[in-house]
């Protein structure tokens, strides 16, 4: 079996996709040169860029069979990658050799890759190609890396934004528990720019949803990378004393300041995560040998895909580190529910589900066999592959034509 093709389809815009909603915002790396007033109108402004909003990869073999896979934040240069780059790589190979396939793309790209948008790029064409691996043994990926080590996976419901309207906020986390969620996450909205004030700001919605959600369920917040060291310090000591006791907070700082993530972590009581912008098990052992983290956030379609992502599950594994991976989908769920220490998963509810379309939910529009939440679990079928079809009606209506 060989590989025949290599398809890149571009994504565009639908109709009523929203990146925040009406109210809502968060605190990003963009904070540190914007105050959150200027950067309301839209929570995720320069964050992403240009008209594409998701790069789907299709393989498909000599024999017929394809896989799919995603590339991570979806950037439209992405596709230049794989056309131009990774598509001559990979084209007339055995998809089982999926080592050497994974080494030849990452070594032929090392002098303009090694993070980032690459990355992401390599990430899709070798999720794709697990997914063909399925589909030729007639087994879920799963069983491929070692089969399920339970039945379900605990989910915690993520979304909760920073809100101008507390009261919306607290609606939105109660709605949450009520669909049965034990564990839910927030964002924050100010940062070091917004001073003081700010840091009070973080404070009432982190009690605007700890008193929403009641005191059994777990609640985790995420800073996107928006403070410094000195901020995300006196940030996390102010909610601390306040008596409220986080399961963790996420992303501090900018992802290339690990000794700073190790310095808050040793600063403070509340565990640290981190990772869903780190790349490769370089990147993340870096962030093990110091210790930065107490968890760790992978993205399997951002770090490298499923071939590189089960060496970092493996490393954490060494280290009594938890995995708990940036988002759900299957190429995440997969990974999680044949690991031991991955003891939940992220999941953010469709639009039916309290949820809006936005980024987040956004693939739940591409991909047919997305598991949904039921009780605070997911279930992951038997289907071989990664249990996906694409979603053939929406891929016509907003693909992007060349």
């Amino acid at each position: 079996m060989k590989i025949a093709n290599l398809e890149v389809i571009q994504i565009g815009r639908p109709p009523g996709l929203g990146q925040n909603g009406d109210g809502e915002f968060l605190v990003s790396p963009l904070n540190a040169v914007y105050r959150a007033d200027e950067l309301r109108g839209d929570c995720f402004v320069g964050l992403r860029g240009g008209s594409v909003y998701a790069v789907i990869v299709r393989v498909t073999t000599d024999t017929g069979l394809y896989g799919i896979g995603s590339v991570g934040v979806g950037s439209g240069a992405a596709a230049y990658v794989l056309e131009e780059h990774l598509k001559p790589i990979v084209l007339g190979c055995n998809p089982f050799d999926v080592e050497l396939l994974w080494e030849r793309m990452y070594r032929s790209t090392l002098n303009y890759g090694r993070k980032g948008l690459v990355l992401e790029a390599i990430s899709a064409v070798d999720i794709a190609i697990w997914d063909i691996l399925g589909k030729a043994t007639h087994q879920p990926v799963y069983n491929l890396l070692g089969g399920k080590t339970r039945d379900k996976i605990a989910v915690y419901g993520s979304r909760l934004y920073a809100h101008s309207d507390l009261d919306k906020l607290a609606n939105q986390a109660e709605c949450l528990i009520k669909r049965g969620f034990r564990a839910v996450k927030q964002r924050f909205g100010f940062g070091p720019n917004d001073g003081l004030a700010g840091m009070h700001g973080n404070l009432e919605l982190v009690k605007t949803v700890r008193a929403a959600i009641g005191p059994k369920a777990e609640l985790m917040a995420d800073a996107y990378m928006g403070w410094d060291v000195m901020y995300g310090i006196r940030m996390i000591r102010m909610i601390e004393d306040a008596g409220i006791r986080l399961k963790w907070v996420e992303e501090p700082v900018v992802p290339d300041d690990i000794d700073g993530y190790a310095r808050i972590r040793r600063s403070v009581s509340t565990p640290i995560s981190g990772g869903e912008h780190e790349f490769t098990r370089y990147g993340f052992r870096e962030m093990i040998q110091k210790e930065a983290v107490d968890i760790l956030q992978p993205d399997v379609n951002r770090i490298g895909g499923i071939t590189e992502a089960r060496k970092v599950w493996a490393l954490a594994s060494c280290h009594g580190i938890p995995v708990i991976p940036h988002a759900g989908q299957s190429h995440n769920y997969h990974l999680i529910i044949s690991h031991l220490n991955s003891p939940m998963a992220e999941y953010f509810p469709r639009a039916e589900e309290g949820g809006v379309l936005d980024d987040d939910t956004f693939f739940y529009e591409l991909f047919v066999g997305e598991p949904r939440a039921e009780g605070g679990y997911v279930k992951l079928s038997d289907a071989p592959g990664l249990g996906l079809e694409l979603n053939e009606q929406n891929i016509r209506d907003w693909a992007i034509k060349a």
